[in-house]
């Protein structure tokens, strides 16, 4: 592997919906570079980027993967990412690491949610973007199909600058307008090889037509060019070329390729694009860092060898037999094989031993790493997915990955007895893996949560948590955090005497209890006036109400939001003692609690929504179906609803996968705990049956 510096690489994050092309988009263009020595096949389970078990077996990307073409004299990293949103955590870790996004459109399905979701990311972080369409060899593929769907719902500004001879199985070539020439494919070929030749006859007018939207197009961002054009004057190859890579800077332009992954068409042309148009390493904007821990001083990151050591850490990979692999991209400084760096997100000192260049599963060892380039290392002592790696002298942290929260919750426990603390070490070393999976304990609930992007999500982490930790555990709808309260208030007496020789037991006490304003908590009074009971006692009074209080008295859900006064008791000089009051509040809460009407409370959940208009019926309609309190909706820029509303918990179980097929795919939403209100007379008897249920199960 030879030495690469940062102005000779180009970080591309290969991004689309599933089952687009990507994976065997990056396989044909490592393949036909030479960096990779076999075109592998998704469907046969040999793709470059696609090689955990989960992958192969499902025949689709899971996580993100790297890979390398050597081209033209530069390096391009390539960054497979997911297209499913289940795993888009990776995708966008995949675009942090990148400095520019290839959209990946599949010709016979053309713009998919997952087009749109990864466009618009790419959109946000300033990317220079190229689109191309794949699969023009399949069936029903339609170039022209994709060029006006990614113009009528992803930008307008797409230009094509290679136009296929021929589609479905009769694609043989394509129109390399920036040349003039037709590309004319090599049947057999392996590598893409094909014979360049002038535009044929038949083809001439469709050339002619895209030639002239090419050029104009250009030309219009560029006023010398565009005086030029005006004027009548041949523009040259490199001036567009020129005009183009900046239009594409600014986001003026997205040019538009096409190709055959399986059969390589295309390959050779789309390679010597992405190093002509794509900005390097060199020429990405300054990233501004945050100096120590606390971030106190924000400083510029630049692409240069001389500057200090800094990257960032985007993925954590597990493999067997070696540990844990931290995927980074260098941002300024070079890195070599075994040098000290300094973790600035953690304050501890990492040794980088064994610096590698991912390709695939496959690991190259290097001497050093230029700024701008990907790199790996295993091992290391306690560095994790978004910390950052610089130097003692220069601690810097750079901006992390914003990773999608999770949609969909689920309680997990180990099939096997005794497999609970394996459970709970594998559950954290997979969110070590995988930002976007998380897990924590409840102890309201007693259960152990796991939560994701989506069921396939957690289904995977289930599948890898078996195969790597050998624990096997069961998914089931989490336990509701329900509470109970009162709505009148009451008063009366709790009293405890225990006479077992000697010394007994004797504590007395009155009480009143009422409801206090929702989210007030507990309040204890004491108005205990001639002590009838001694001070010493009364904090054991309270004491007793708040441990049965806890335990409920609907449901054995903690009771919130009420007052209690003890106002009067008696006590016996020799038989009371703390023991004794403490049970007497205990008693005395029993006995009042039922005179003050207990209700059951849910907690709330506000929602709000974004849809297309299309959709905003059927989503609506929904959440009335779910006990929902729709509060407002209203017109989003660029089209679209958004609708706010308030939706018990309990009715919120995997909405995330009702929203997604209700809008296909195109709904998102953001979920935020409001409080606590009454529930309804009816849902509320349901919850106190199924209590009294799973209590006569267990003999209680």
């Amino acid at each position: 592997m030879r030495e690469y510096k940062s102005e000779d690489i180009r970080n591309i994050a290969v991004v689309g919906h599933g089952a687009s092309g990507k994976t065997t988009l990056v396989d044909a263009l490592a393949f036909v570079s030479g960096s990779s020595k076999r075109h592998g096949s998704v469907r046969d389970g040999t793709a470059l980027t696609d090689f955990s078990r989960e992958e192969t077996e499902r025949g689709f990307s899971i996580s993100l993967a790297c890979a390398h073409a050597e081209w033209m004299d530069s390096k391009i990293n390539l960054l497979d990412t997911p297209g499913y949103s289940d795993f888009q955590g990776d995708a966008i870790a995949g675009l942090t690491a990148a400095d520019g996004a290839l959209v990946v459109v599949s010709a016979t399905a053309g713009v998919e949610v997952g087009t749109t979701r990864m466009f618009n990311e790419a959109i946000a972080r300033r990317d220079p973007i190229l689109f191309v369409a794949s699969m023009i060899d399949k069936e029903h593929a339609s170039f022209d199909s994709v060029y006006e769907g990614i113009k009528s719902k992803l930008t307008p500004r797409v230009i094509p600058v290679e136009v296929p001879i021929g589609e479905g199985p009769e694609f043989h070539g394509i129109l390399n307008l920036f040349d003039k020439k037709a590309h004319l494919f090599r049947k057999g070929t392996k590598l893409g090889e094909y014979d360049e030749v002038e535009v044929p006859a038949e083809d001439k007018a469709k050339f002619d037509k895209y030639y002239e939207q090419l050029i104009e197009t250009i030309a219009a961002t560029d006023d010398v060019l565009l005086e030029k054009y005006l004027g009548g004057e041949e523009i040259a190859r490199s001036d567009a070329l020129n005009a183009m890579k900046e239009a594409m800077k600014r986001q003026e332009l997205f040019p538009l390729f096409c190709c055959s992954s399986e059969l390589t068409y295309g390959t050779q042309a789309l390679l010597t694009k992405i190093v002509e148009l794509m900005p390097t390493a060199f020429e990405m904007e300054e990233l501004h860092a945050f100096v120590g821990a606390e971030g106190d001083q924000i400083v510029e990151i630049h692409a240069s060898d001389s500057a200090p050591f800094t990257a960032l850490v985007f993925k954590t990979h597990a493999e067997p037999h070696v540990g844990d692999v931290s995927y980074f991209r260098t941002f300024s400084g070079r890195l070599m094989n075994g040098q000290d760096v300094y973790n600035a997100t953690r304050d501890i000192p990492e040794k980088m031993a064994h610096i590698t260049i991912p390709q695939g599963k496959e690991r190259v060892e290097v001497p050093l790493l230029h700024p701008g380039d990907i790199g790996c290392v295993a091992k290391l002592k306690n560095t994790h997915t978004n910390d950052t790696l610089s130097t003692r002298e220069h601690p810097v942290r750079l901006p992390g990955i914003e990773f999608p929260e999770p949609r969909v919750i689920y309680a997990v426990h180990a099939t096997a007895r005794g497999d609970e603390e394996k459970l709970q070490q594998g559950l954290h070393r997979l969110h070590d893996e995988d930002t976007s999976f998380q897990t924590h304990y409840n102890p309201e609930t007693h259960e152990t949560i796991v939560a994701g992007l989506g069921e396939r999500h957690l289904d995977v982490v289930m599948a890898r948590l078996k195969r790597q930790y050998g624990v096997e555990a069961e998914l089931k709808r989490p336990e509701i955090a329900y509470r109970e309260t009162f709505a009148a208030k009451g008063q009366g007496q709790g009293r405890h005497k225990k006479q077992s020789g000697g010394h007994g037991q004797f504590g007395d006490c009155w009480i009143r209890m009422g409801p206090v304003q929702r989210g007030a908590g507990y309040q204890f009074v004491n108005a205990v006036v001639g002590g009838s009971i001694p001070s010493k006692f009364i904090p054991a009074v309270d004491k007793g109400v708040q441990e049965a209080a806890a335990r409920g008295v609907l449901a054995g859900y903690p009771m919130v939001d009420f007052q209690v006064e003890v106002y009067d008791g008696s006590y016996h000089s020799v038989d009371s003692n703390e023991m004794s009051f403490r049970m007497a509040g205990a008693q005395a809460f029993k006995t009042v609690a039922q005179k003050c009407r207990p209700i059951l409370l849910e907690p709330l959940d506000e929602l709000e929504i974004t849809t297309p208009d299309q959709f905003l019926g059927d989503v609506l309609g929904d959440l009335s179906s779910r006990r929902g309190q729709i509060l407002g909706t209203d017109s989003v820029p660029g089209g679209g609803s958004k609708v706010r509303a308030v939706v018990p918990q309990a009715e919120l179980h995997l909405y995330a996968t009702d929203l997604y097929s209700k809008t296909h795919g195109h709904g998102t939403f953001v979920q935020r705990f409001k409080g606590y209100e009454q529930m309804p007379a009816e849902a509320a008897q349901k919850v106190i049956n199924e209590s009294k249920g799973s209590k006569m199960a267990v003999g209680e």
